[in-house]
This record gives structure tokens, sequence and C-alpha cells, in this order.
């Protein structure tokens, strides 16, 4: 029976909070707006990060889980600053075509793709596409980039290896240069250089893609990695190397391999640090993780702001309600109400007030994820866990800041309390 009657006060709070949110609607605008920033900051957030965590971790299984990339540069974001002396990376030498060879023949490693990015002005007849990201990769990278090619085909060994001059596009270039007619076999223009178009790739819709610029909704051009290499002004430097190790060996074997292989091609001694990177698909999501942590710990930020000023709407709401009804609760004592039953009363009502602009900022930043995947290539959806410990911080804020007026409350003397007028 008295989990009955906890029941029905907890009714009859809710009750009384809505009649409160009526009468005073201003101040209960003002809680329940503050609220909803709150809570909508945070579920906004949360979907559209989980989204691109999922759409990345989609990235990186495309590669492969065991690939790993031989960089010049630490992709990290707390890698040391390239302008300043002290930093040794910007002292090392570029992947060599060499390297790239020598790990191309080890023993445990299925391919080895390389990579050099550039950008270019692209022309065909009157049309200009001025600084058209293009992929300068060697014949593995329809294997790593898992593309459709269609009408046409990919550059082959040999024309790779002979530095050709020929070119497969994406749809969105194709569609901005030929306006519809076949590409196969036209000749297009890279800062002056003309290319002849074998293919046009199809990739999927990625995260990562889209922000490289290699997404459906970006110009896009994949080039022979050797052309790129002899006849256009890209930095060797940059040029990057992707290894996927067979099937039947460990990653941390293969990555030993090629340890030891560039190590002494590049004759560094034992005590020597390595004057290259080799990242893994964790190290790729660490990355993305202290970044988008870092991000969301400022959203978290925002969220506590507009939660405080909710706070303060419900201290001010609550405390005129126990003014208005001051005889009610003498009434009530009278009656044999206790504290803990008034207190648990008017905690009810706090609780009420903010779980409601909870429930708005959650519709809200549902719907703001409805619409972030409905038109981007990002799957933002809104987490179980964000919605519990939204609906929670919201009513825990409502007991936190009704605590005081509720205290007041549950202390009123019953005889001074019906006295009051």
């Amino acid at each position: 029976m008295r989990l009955w009657d906890q029941i029905l006060m907890s009714l009859e709070g809710v009750t009384i909070a809505l009649d409160s949110l009526r009468a005073n609607k201003v101040r209960a605008a003002l809680t329940i707006s503050g609220v909803a920033v709150g809570v909508f900051v945070v579920v906004a957030m949360g979907a559209t990060v989980h989204g691109i965590r999922q759409s990345f971790q989609k990235d990186m299984d495309e590669f492969g889980t065991a690939t790993f990339q031989i960089r010049r540069r630490n992709p990290g974001f707390n890698a040391c600053n390239p302008t300043t002396d002290n930093c040794p990376e910007r002292r090392f030498p570029g992947v060599s075509l060499a390297e790239w060879r020598a790990v191309q023949q080890l023993p445990e490693v299925e391919n080895a793709m390389a990579w050099l990015p550039g950008s270019a002005n692209v022309a065909y007849r009157d049309e200009l596409i001025k600084n058209v990201g293009y992929d300068a990769q060697s014949t593995e990278w329809i294997l790593t980039d898992q593309a459709d090619i269609y009408p046409g085909r990919t550059f082959t060994e040999s024309e790779h290896d002979a530095a050709a001059l020929v070119a497969v596009i994406n749809k969105k270039l194709a569609d901005d240069l030929f306006r519809g007619s076949d590409p196969i076999g036209k000749e297009i223009e890279l800062d002056g250089t003309r290319f002849s178009v074998i293919g046009v790739f199809h990739t999927k819709a990625g995260f990562l893609k889209t922000l490289d610029g290699r997404g459906p909704d970006s110009p896009r051009i994949v080039l022979p990695m050797m052309t790129a290499y002899r006849r256009l002004g890209v930095w060797r430097r940059s040029m990057m190397v992707m290894v996927r190790p067979k099937a039947d060996v460990p990653r941390d074997q293969a990555m030993d391999a090629v340890t030891a292989t560039l190590r002494g091609m590049r004759s560094l001694r034992p005590a020597q640090p390595n004057s290259f990177f080799l990242v893994g698909q964790d190290k790729m999501m660490e990355t993305f993780d202290s970044l988008f942590g870092a991000i969301f710990m400022v959203g978290i930020g925002l969220s506590a702001v507009g939660l405080l000023v909710g706070g303060v709407g419900v201290v001010a709401i609550m405390m005129i309600s126990v003014t208005e009804r001051t005889r009610e609760i003498g009434v009530r004592k009278a009656l044999g109400a206790t504290r803990a039953t008034i207190l648990w009363q008017f905690l009810v009502e706090a609780a009420t007030m903010t779980s409601l602009g909870a429930g708005i900022g959650l519709l809200l930043g549902g719907l703001l994820a409805w619409v972030v995947r409905s038109n981007t290539s990002i799957p933002a959806s809104v987490p179980f866990g964000a919605v519990v410990s939204s609906l929670a911080a919201a009513a825990l804020t409502g007991i936190f800041f009704g605590m005081l007026p509720a205290t007041r409350a549950s202390k009123l003397d019953p005889v001074e309390a019906l006295r009051h007028e």
C-alpha cells in the first residue's frame, strides 16, 4: 500500500507541476528552454559524433583492420609543431620509390599501395574547375578504396610503371565537365598536362572520404602514382604507403618486418629512433576519439550552462509555489503529512519541469539527427545512452535545484502555515 501511495503522490506532484507551469508561463518558459537547450546540445552532438564515428569506422574497415600506413609525419593531433626547430619530423625523409618497392617484396606483405595526394586545375574545352583533388596511387588502390568503375576501367600495371597520361575520374567530375556525354576517351587538362579519361569511379560515401574530398559530392581524380611522380609538380616527400599484410600474418609481425627493412635502408643505428611512422587503424581511431572527445566535452560545457539556467528557473518557480501554497501545506501537515511527504511532492514537481524541458530537447536533437542522416553521408543517430543520460541529468537538475524550496516547504510550521493568507 505504501508503494501505491508513493505512486499516487508522484502523479499528484506531476499534475501540480503542470498547473504551476500554466500559472507562471514566463518563468516556466525560461526553465524549460534552458533545460531543452542543454539537452539538445548534448543529444545533437552525441548523435552527430556517434554517426561520424560509425562512418569513420566503416572507412577504416574498408581498408582492412590489419592494414597500416607508412608515413613521414605523425598524423596525430598532438604531433609536434613543424615550424619549430626542435621538431625532428620536419627533417625526416619522405618514403622513397625504392623503399616502397622493398616493402612490396616482403614475404609478410600481401600488397603495398603507394599514395601521393595533390590538387590541380582541371579543364575540358571551355569548362574549368579549380583545385580538384587527386589521388596518385599505384594499381592496388582499387583493393583498398573498394570503388566501382563504370563505364571504363582502371589503369594497368604497365600504364602505371610507364607513367601513362591516363586518369580515372569520379561521377561528380564527369557530370561537371561532360554534361552527360560519354567521358571515356576524352582528354582533360591537369594544370596544362593532357590526360585521357579511361574510367569513371563511384566511391561509397563515408565521413573520411567526405572529409578529404573523396566523397561523391566532390570532384576527384585517381591517377597512376608514377605519372604524378614524374610528370606533375606533386610534393614527393608527402608519399605514403598503405600496407596490407597477408591473411595468415599478424599485423605486428608485418610491422616489425617493414620497420627492419626501412631502418636498414636508411642506415639507422640501433640507438637511433625511427625516421618514419607506422600508423595502424587503432591509432587512427585513437586520433579520432581524442579530437571528437574534446569537441564533445565543449558541448557538455555548453549543456551545463543551459541546465544551470533551467535550474535557476526551477528555484524561482518553486519558491513562488511554496509561498502561494503555504496554507495548503499547513492543511496537509495538520492531516498527518510528514516532512518527507511534503519534500517528496515538491521534488517531483521540480523534476517534472526539467524532464519536460529534456523531452523537448530530445525531440529537437532527434529531428536534427534525422536531417543530418537524410542530407549527408553521416549516419547520425541518437544513442540510447544519450537519451537515458539526458533524462537523468535533467531530473537530477530539478531535484538539486528544487531541494532548497522543497526543504523550506517541508519545514513549515503547520500552525503558522494555517494562519497564512
